[in-house]
């Protein structure tokens, strides 16, 4: 992904758009060639974004905790003090809520196209009630 030549960039990605890609380690990964900082921000409750990052090996430099997203973004702002700060969302929602606290946003799918990151098909959610079933269980 072109960062417009500077890597002094905050990356923060709305857990419902880090869901929509393949790979969010990979993702990750990535991104971490061209930006500071890299996390996830969320309304859910923090166990839920553990979780994820957990299973899917995402190693974030920050995350939302108990605040909503809005409250999040403005405090990592405050903390991760780089040139960029650039939300990735998938809704208006998100660009709005980039937008009250003076991030860029960057929609999931354009972000994905400009970074070269698959989007996930929607199959992977079927895999863990196939991974549940054991032939040898009694």
């Amino acid at each position: 992904m072109d960062s417009g030549g500077s890597t002094d960039m905050t990356l923060a990605f709305e857990l419902k758009a880090l869901k929509t890609l393949a790979d969010p380690n990979d993702v990750f990964n990535n991104a971490r060639q061209w930006t500071e900082y890299v996390g996830v921000v969320s309304e859910k409750p923090t166990y839920v974004v553990t979780n994820f990052t957990r299973k899917h090996r995402v190693r974030q430099d920050f995350f939302s905790g108990p605040r909503g997203v809005e409250e999040s973004l403005e405090n990592i702002a405050q903390q991760f003090d780089t040139e960029r700060h650039v939300f990735v969302g998938v809704d208006e929602e998100d660009e709005a809520l980039a937008e009250a606290t003076d991030w860029e946003f960057l929609h999931v799918e354009d972000a994905a196209d400009a970074a070269g990151w698959t989007l996930a098909t929607g199959e992977e959610e079927t895999e863990p009630a196939e991974e549940s079933t054991r032939d040898d269980w009694p």
